[in-house]
């Protein structure tokens, strides 16, 4: 699996250099462009789930503990923990996003019956696992609930009341759109509102944040490391963002606004890493200085990562089921609910019963990604290689932008 994971990577940033030499000043625009800040907003809470809130207090110390992993004795904890979320790795969704904007058009690979089959049970497969890992980390961060190790009815149902809420709103693009701009701010609530608690309220001195974001500025001259997978448990998030890149790059080149396909590499990999930096500093200050999170900080991340599993599924809800043909219009709203509600939750359980691993599923996007290329070589070169623009059917109005957004 190692070999299979480094071959997708090297492949995936190769391709990314291919296309910035070819078509790098090249103005990208989806079939339904927004404002930059609300494509910006739509592939932050879209491309991240419940993970970035609720792994980062429970993996700080992992990292610390060279002699149990020294291959993390390069850097940091906090520069490791941004390594496994931000900055390069999302070049994975660039890759998908302009593939799915400006080539799929041409190509039409995922329009092939067992393509578009196999594409679409990856992308509900991994909502199953956003779901998982919801129900996973509850116990964690709400031990008053429950023992802190085996999960209880209530866990079950906040992942269920999850993912009935991301089936109804996924029933109209616009909850979408407003529920990822709405996650977009109270995620920076959550951030300033950690914040303040230390170093307004509390006793923590303003110095101990500005070294943390230093500590985090490590990762790039060290960003050679996380290229490939540094072990096992670095192995299991980037086959996790493998899995991701296809859906989140498909659901996000909708979006794109115009955008010159450089511009969009570099919002890509630097706003939604913005965040996240902010984020993981004011984290790291709560584990390294001992502050405890029990009680209203607890419930106030629990919050914002529920809010964050519901804008992931009811983005990718809607992409399978316009896929899929699977849509209210045509099935009906009741149909279209317990469809999905029931196919979610019995997959979900079938993550939690070891049934099912995210591994699997990145690696057949990795094959994904190859058997794609393989057809644009034999069948499809001479299309691709006299594209200039994107489809000339998505031009932009700038009014239609303006309502939409």
């Amino acid at each position: 699996m190692t070999i299979w994971l480094s071959a997708g990577i090297l492949f995936t940033l190769l391709s990314i250099a291919f296309i910035l030499f070819k078509w790098g000043n090249m103005q990208v625009v989806g079939v339904t462009p927004v404002k930059t800040f609300t494509f910006i907003a739509i592939l932050f809470t879209s491309g991240l789930d419940v993970g970035l809130i609720m792994f980062p207090l429970t993996e700080f110390a992992g990292y610390a503990d060279i002699k149990a992993s020294p291959e993390y004795g390069f850097t940091n904890p906090l520069s490791i923990e941004f390594g496994f979320w931000g900055f390069l790795i999302w070049g994975f969704y660039f890759l998908t996003c302009f593939y799915f904007c400006v080539i799929e058009p041409k190509v039409r690979f995922f329009e092939i019956p067992v393509v578009k089959l196999v594409n679409n049970v990856v992308i509900i497969g991994t909502c199953a696992f956003t779901a998982f890992l919801l129900l996973s980390n509850l116990p964690w961060y709400l031990p008053a609930v429950g023992d802190g190790e085996t999960i209880v009815p209530m866990f079950y149902l906040i992942v269920f009341a999850a993912i009935c809420f991301a089936a109804y709103s996924s029933t109209n693009i616009r909850y979408v759109r407003f529920l990822s701009l709405t996650t977009t701010w109270v995620f920076i609530a959550l951030i300033v509102g950690l914040w303040a608690s230390a170093f307004v309220f509390g006793d923590s001195v303003m110095s101990a944040y500005a070294n943390n974001l230093a500590l985090i500025g490590d990762y790039f001259p060290n960003i050679h490391h996380f290229v490939l997978p540094l072990n096992d448990y670095h192995e299991f998030y980037l086959f996790w963002w493998f899995a991701w890149s296809i859906m989140i790059g498909q659901f996000t080149s909708r979006f794109v606004g115009g955008l010159k396909t450089y511009q969009v590499l570099a919002a890509m990999l630097i706003f939604p890493s913005i965040p996240i930096a902010a984020w993981f500093a004011v984290l790291y200050h709560y584990h390294d200085a001992g502050i405890p999170t029990d009680g209203l900080v607890n419930f106030s991340m629990v919050f914002v990562g529920i809010v964050f599993v519901i804008n992931s599924l009811d983005s990718l809800i809607r992409l399978y089921t316009d896929n899929l043909n699977l849509t209210v219009a045509r099935l009906g709203k009741r149909n279209y609910l317990l469809l999905n509600i029931v196919a979610l939750s019995l997959l979900t359980l079938l993550f939690k019963l070891n049934f099912l691993q995210i591994q699997w599923v990145g690696a057949v996007v990795i094959a994904i990604f190859f058997a794609c290329f393989g057809f644009i070589l034999m069948n499809k070169f001479k299309a691709v290689k006299v594209i200039n623009s994107s489809p000339k059917d998505n031009a932009i109005d700038f009014n239609k932008i303006e309502t939409i957004s």
